[in-house]
């Protein structure tokens, strides 16, 4: 895997317009949450992961392409940062024509991220 982006403002309008794979929103989201991948072993450890994602997913779930994980994601996020995707990036959402159930898992990714952001 290449190096992950910054998180940056950039990177989350990037992240929602589309033009960030799927496989690096996940890394992004499984490095936030303290994953990390042993080469040696090849294999995933999750000694800094919280005890309640651990517990679920010991090795790191794919946030994008599955429901059970996102909605994990959802909820792990504080009430007063659930509306940092409009306060932050005024960001408006996606038009009736453009909602997919992936790019709304990317909404839910970025502003994931905004919360981890705001909580370090």
């Amino acid at each position: 895997m290449s190096p992950l982006p910054p998180l940056t403002t950039e990177t989350l309008w990037q992240i929602l317009n589309d033009e960030i794979e799927d496989a690096t929103v996940n890394h992004l989201l499984w490095h936030c949450l303290g994953y990390r991948y042993d080469p040696d072993q090849q294999t995933w450890r999750c000694d800094r992961v919280p005890a309640e994602w651990a517990t679920a997913y010991p090795d790191p779930p794919d946030f994008i392409g599955t429901r059970p994980a996102i909605v994990k994601l959802t909820r792990s996020i504080p009430a007063a940062h659930k509306q940092l995707l409009k306060e932050q990036l005024g960001f408006e959402g996606y038009q009736i024509s453009e909602l997919t159930p992936r790019r709304t898992r990317r909404a839910t990714a970025v502003n994931w991220l905004l919360s981890y952001l705001a909580s370090h």
